[in-house]
C-alpha cells in the first residue's frame, strides 16, 4: 500500500504542475491579442495598400502600425516583422513553428515540385539535402578542388574589361557580372564553360533572369480564392515555359555527362558539382534516392543563388563607392597596400582586407539581395506579444532591419566604418543584420557567396577606375530599386572603367 501511495503521489507531483502550465499556456495564447491591422477591402484584403516593390511599401506600413502587424494579401493572413527583438525571438524561441514555406504556385512549378532546397518543404528531404550540400556540394574540400576554376573566370573578366577600357568602351555592370558569375558555377556545376557567345549559356542566363522576374511578382491566383483555377496574370503559363526550357538544357547537359561516366570511368574523379549529383543518386546506401528532377532542381537552386545573387550585391557595391569616392579610395589603398601591384588580388587575401569586407557588409544592410525572409507558421504561436494563428504567411523585412536607428546610427548612410572594430557578422547572430538568413534554414552557399562578392569586386577596383555613365561624364548615380524577388536596380548601373595597373603584368 505503501508502495503504491508513493507512486501515485510521485505521478500527480508531475502530472498536476504539467496540466496547469499547458492550461496557463493556452490560455495566455488564446488572450494575446492578434497584431495590429489595417483596414481590409471585401476580396484583395490590403493588397490595395502595396506597390510593386514590397518591401518598401512594408516598411513604410511598420511606421503606422508597429514592428509587427498583420494584413491580408487577398484572403492570405501575414504578418509582418521589422523588429530585431521580434526576429530573435522568433529564431530563438519559435523557430520550429516556422520551418515551412508558404505555398507560391511559380515556386512549385519551376522547382520540379519543391524538389530542390530553396522551397522544398521541411522534412527528411529536406534535411538529406541539405547534409549533402553541406558535406559534399560545399564543402571546404569541394571549393579548394575548383578554386583554380575561379580564378580562370575572374582573369577571363579582368581582360575582357582590359579590351574595353582600351578602346573607350563604357560596360553595363549588371551584364559582364553576370557572365561572370554565371560562368563560374556553370564550370562549376558541369565542368565546362560556356562562352559569352555561346547560345546554351546565354538562355541559361535568361531562364536566371526570368524566374527572378517571376518570384517578384505578386501572383494574385495564390491568395484571392475565386481566382485560384484561373491564370489570371499569365504566371502559370510563364511559370511552365520556364521549367520546359530549362529541362531541355538539363536534360542535354546530363545525358552528355552519362555517356562521359559510361565511356571513361576516370571522369568519375572529376569533381564538377553534377558529377557528385550524379555519384549520390548511384549510391544505393543513400537514405533517399535522388531522381532526374531531384538534381534538376538542385541544380536550379545553385545556378539561381550562386549567380544572381552575387552579381547585383557586387553592382550595388560598385555604385556605392562611386558614389563615394573618398571609400572608393580608402579601399584601394588598402587594396594596394596588402596585395600591391604586382598581382592580382586572390580569395586568400579576403582575411586581409577588412575593409573590403566592411564595404561589402555595408551594401549587404542597405540593398540585402534577399529583402524578405518568407515563412509560414506550422501551429498557433505568440510573437513579440500577439496571437500568431497558424498558417500565417510571415514576412521578416530584412530591408527593415538595416534601417533601424536602434541598432545603426545615421542608417540611411553608406559607411563601411560602422563594421570597423565590430564583430557584425553575415553567420546569422546579429538579428539586426541577416542577410543571408539564420537557423536551420540559413543559405548554406553564405561562404562561397562571400567570397564571389570579395574577390571580383576587389579585382574591379585594385584593376580600375571607375566612372558613372556612358562617356564617364556622371558624378553620381541613382539609387532606385526594381521589381524582383532578388533587389534589382531599376535602371543598368553603365560605367566607363580606366585601367590603373599593368594588368600584363598581374595576369602573368
Amino acid at each position: 500500500m505503501v508502495d503504491f501511495l508513493s507512486y501515485f503521489v510521485l505521478i500527480l507531483t508531475c502530472v498536476i504542475p504539467t496540466i496547469v502550465i499547458f492550461k496557463t499556456y493556452k490560455s495566455s495564447r488564446a488572450n494575446a491579442p492578434l497584431p495590429p491591422t489595417p483596414f481590409r477591402l471585401p476580396v484583395i484584403g490590403n493588397l490595395h495598400l502595396l506597390g510593386p516593390i514590397i518591401h518598401q511599401h512594408f516598411h513604410k506600413l511598420s511606421f503606422k502600425y508597429g514592428p509587427v502587424f498583420r494584413l491580408f494579401l487577398g484572403s492570405t493572413p501575414c504578418i509582418v516583422v521589422s523588429s530585431a527583438k521580434v526576429v530573435e525571438e522568433i529564431y530563438r524561441e519559435s523557430e520550429n513553428v516556422f520551418l515551412r514555406r508558404p505555398p507560391i504556385a511559380a515556386n512549385y512549378n519551376v522547382t520540379y515540385g519543391g524538389k530542390g532546397f530553396i522551397f522544398a518543404p521541411y522534412g527528411s528531404y529536406w534535411k538529406f539535402v541539405k547534409k549533402i550540400t553541406m558535406s559534399q556540394l560545399l564543402s571546404g574540400n569541394t571549393l579548394d578542388i575548383l578554386l583554380q576554376v575561379r580564378r580562370d573566370e575572374i582573369n577571363h573578366f579582368i581582360k575582357n574589361l582590359s579590351r574595353k577600357a582600351k578602346v573607350g568602351k563604357s560596360v553595363e555592370i549588371e551584364v559582364m557580372l553576370g557572365n561572370v558569375t554565371s560562368n563560374m558555377i556553370s564550370r562549376m556545376v558541369t565542368g565546362n564553360k560556356y562562352a559569352e557567345e555561346d547560345d546554351e549559356v546565354g538562355d541559361i542566363m535568361k531562364i536566371m533572369a526570368d524566374v527572378d522576374k517571376l518570384y517578384g511578382k505578386l501572383n494574385l491566383s495564390d491568395h484571392i480564392w475565386f481566382f485560384k483555377n484561373i491564370d489570371l496574370q499569365g504566371i502559370e503559363k510563364t511559370s511552365m515555359d520556364i521549367r520546359k526550357r530549362f529541362d531541355a538544357l538539363m536534360d542535354k547537359i546530363l545525358i552528355e555527362h552519362e555517356e562521359a561516366r559510361e565511356q571513361n570511368i576516370e571522369t568519375r574523379k572529376v569533381k564538377d558539382l553534377l558529377n557528385i549529383l550524379l555519384e549520390i543518386s548511384e549510391d544505393d546506401h543513400m537514405e533517399i534516392k535522388l531522381t532526374r528532377d531531384n538534381i534538376k532542381a538542385l541544380i536550379l537552386d545553385i545556378f539561381l543563388a550562386g549567380t544572381d545573387t552575387s552579381s547585383k550585391t557586387i553592382e550595388w557595391a560598385l555604385a556605392e563607392l562611386i558614389n563615394h569616392p573618398n571609400i572608393m579610395k580608402k579601399a584601394v589603398e588598402e587594396i594596394d597596400q596588402v596585395v600591391g601591384k604586382n598581382r592580382l588580388l586572390q580569395e586568400s587575401d579576403i582575411p586581409n582586407l577588412p575593409y573590403l569586407q566592411s564595404i561589402v557588409k555595408e551594401t549587404l544592410r542597405l540593398h540585402p539581395v534577399a529583402p524578405m525572409i518568407q515563412r509560414l507558421s506550422s501551429e498557433d504561436c505568440i510573437v513579440g506579444g500577439y496571437h500568431i494563428p497558424a498558417n500565417t504567411t510571415t514576412f521578416i523585412n530584412l530591408w527593415s532591419l538595416g534601417r533601424d536607428p536602434t541598432y545603426w546610427e545615421r542608417p540611411l548612410e553608406f559607411r563601411p566604418e560602422r563594421f570597423e572594430d565590430k564583430q557584425i557578422d553575415v553567420r546569422g547572430q546579429n538579428f539586426h543584420f541577416l542577410p543571408f538568413g539564420s537557423g536551420r534554414r540559413m543559405c548554406p552557399g553564405t561562404t562561397l557567396g562571400l567570397m564571389f562578392v570579395y574577390t571580383i569586386l576587389g579585382s574591379m577596383i585594385q584593376c580600375f577606375t571607375w566612372k558613372a555613365g556612358k562617356y564617364g561624364n556622371l558624378t553620381s548615380v541613382d539609387m532606385e530599386e526594381g521589381v524582383a524577388i532578388t533587389l534589382r536596380r531599376a535602371n543598368p548601373l553603365v560605367c566607363a572603367p580606366t585601367t590603373r595597373l599593368d594588368l600584363d603584368l598581374l595576369l602573368s
